[in-house]
């Protein structure tokens, strides 16, 4: 399947649902306190919609692949502040858990599109 618009990358369905989940966390009362901590998740799991889609409307293959590394990047950020998050007690364990594995899989999304990119040739 050709993506015709970034919406169609499911690294970047994945990473929109890691959005979700960070800002529903955000607004939990037990992380009202840690205002820094807060901002930071959440500005880098917007960062990896938004690197995803930068990088969709480069002119070259190795651009978009770039981009598609920061996307990575931004993702172990967002799983670093769960950690902190979950050691603050600002979040459950489960949801540190529920939160960590929609990570992982926009990762995992992300590599395995970046491997298919890799071994796909030019036209």
């Amino acid at each position: 399947m050709r993506a015709e618009k970034f919406e169609d990358i499911q690294g970047w369905r994945e990473a929109q649902c890691l959005t979700r989940k960070v800002h529903e966390l955000a607004k939990q009362p037990s992380f009202q306190q840690e205002s820094g901590l807060r901002r930071q998740m959440e500005e880098a799991s917007v960062s990896i919609m938004a690197n995803i889609a930068e990088g969709f409307d480069r002119q070259s293959r190795e651009e978009f692949i770039r981009f598609l590394f920061y996307a990575s990047g931004s993702t172990s950020e967002v799983q670093r502040h769960l950690y902190v998050a979950r050691d603050q007690r600002c979040i459950s364990l489960s949801d540190f858990q529920e939160t960590y594995d929609q990570a992982r899989r926009t990762k995992g999304s992300i590599h395995g599109f970046i491997s298919y990119l890799k071994g796909k040739r030019e036209c």
